[in-house]
């Protein structure tokens, strides 16, 4: 083992690690609060994101910090903390890009026809796992184009996600320029803009198309939504597969409360609504339609 492998590995043992004990009551906590299931195959991952709260508790290792959750009252003050840091909060602009395909050439022309759209008419949009912001920025500007084709009806989008962490990225609206690869060239001149300092390789969304994109934080666990109940839009993609069946259907209930009749939900391509009895139809590829 070389030093530096060495000194590493001395340090993660001076912070100790999870008990088997501490482990399940980690696990049930983070999936009671956010739904996220935690399997053992985790804990380790779960014990290298965690080492990154020691210091912020004061917290001499493991042990101690989740005696300070679970027994000292900790989880008080701690928990958005707690969910910030094992979270995955994997994302790309045009993730998926069929989606994005279906919205703008059928969804999107069949709702400003539903809605009669003209300059006055709102359509909006929900992006209910938004991790640092790609998808509702991807949103954004499919919507905005689509608004200066089909009568000009204008658009927004609520993004929300359980991580402040992900959120205030998202907020910034700055990325490196490898993340916009997938945005084709005519919407990058049209709704993005490059750092005078080419050197950083960095590119941030014009102001127009940020301020058609609201973020706030959200559980999906929480028994009601803090949301308009006239989406015409859902994407809930690639969380629930993170959820067991019973949490699934509970979320997918509650965000269809939250889309209007005629309105769309996408899901992702590994994610289904067999068997849960939902007021839609499917209409494409894991996206379904209020009926």
């Amino acid at each position: 083992m070389s030093g530096m492998a060495a000194m590493m590995d001395a340090g993660m043992e001076g912070q100790g690690r999870l008990s088997a004990r501490d482990f399940r009551r980690l696990a049930r906590f983070i999936q009671d609060y956010s739904g996220i299931k935690m399997p053992d195959a985790k804990k380790t991952m779960v014990e290298g994101r965690l080492r990154k709260r020691l210091a912020a508790t004061g917290c001499t290792d493991l042990t101690a910090y989740c005696r300070y959750l679970f027994d000292e009252g900790g989880l008080e003050t701690e928990t958005v903390s707690l969910i910030d840091v094992v979270t995955t909060n994997k994302t790309e602009f045009f993730r998926e890009p069929e989606h994005f395909r279906y919205l703008a050439d059928t969804a999107l022309p069949e709702l400003a026809e539903m809605r009669r759209a003209g300059p006055q008419t709102l359509i909006k949009c929900w992006s209910a796992a938004s991790s640092i912001g790609a998808e509702p920025y991807t949103l954004a500007m499919v919507m905005a184009d689509a608004g200066a084709r089909l009568g000009g009806f204008r658009s927004s989008v609520l993004a929300t996600d359980i991580s402040t962490r992900v959120l205030e990225t998202a907020a910034m609206a700055i990325y490196p320029e490898e993340m916009i690869d997938p945005v084709p060239l005519d919407m990058r001149q049209r709704h993005l803009l490059r750092s005078r300092q080419r050197e950083r390789g960095l590119v941030r969304i014009a102001p127009e198309l940020r301020r058609q994109v609201q973020f706030g934080r959200l559980n999906l666990m929480d028994a009601s939504y803090p949301a308009p109940c006239d989406m015409d839009i859902i994407f809930c993609r690639n969380i629930l597969i993170y959820f067991d069946k019973p949490t699934q259907q509970a979320v997918l209930s509650r965000l269809c409360e939250h889309l209007r009749p005629g309105g769309y939900l996408f899901l992702g391509h590994s994610e289904s609504l067999a068997g849960f009895g939902l007021p839609v139809k499917a209409v494409a590829t894991t996206v379904f339609r209020r009926v």
